[in-house]
């Protein structure tokens, strides 16, 4: 199944952490803080919204840095993706 996300949206892919405490000890995932660094595996064509228009800066493979709280969540193929606006990215992680 592939998805085709709309006009300034984008579809990412956390990325998977290991957290451990100081003392070594793995925590479980409710016990972690929402991770906020992801993979975009899709990206919308931007175009006019609000009057405005929209240039997308993001492109598919990017890592971004995104707004904790943005986007909704999904279960894709058994792998959890949020859809967010391109406005939530707060920077492209650059290796």
């Amino acid at each position: 199944m592939t998805i085709k996300p709309l006009f300034d949206k984008i579809v990412i892919e956390e990325v998977e952490k290991v957290e451990k405490t100081a003392g070594g000890i793995v925590l479980p995932g409710t016990a972690q803080e929402k991770p906020q660094l992801a993979k975009v595996i899709a990206v919308g064509p931007g175009g006019v919204i609000d009057g405005k228009e929209v240039v997308m800066q993001i492109k598919v493979g990017d890592i971004i840095l995104f707004n904790k709280y943005a986007g909704s969540q999904f279960k894709l193929e058994n792998k959890e993706v949020t859809i967010l606006r391109q406005s939530d990215v707060l920077a492209i992680v650059e290796q």
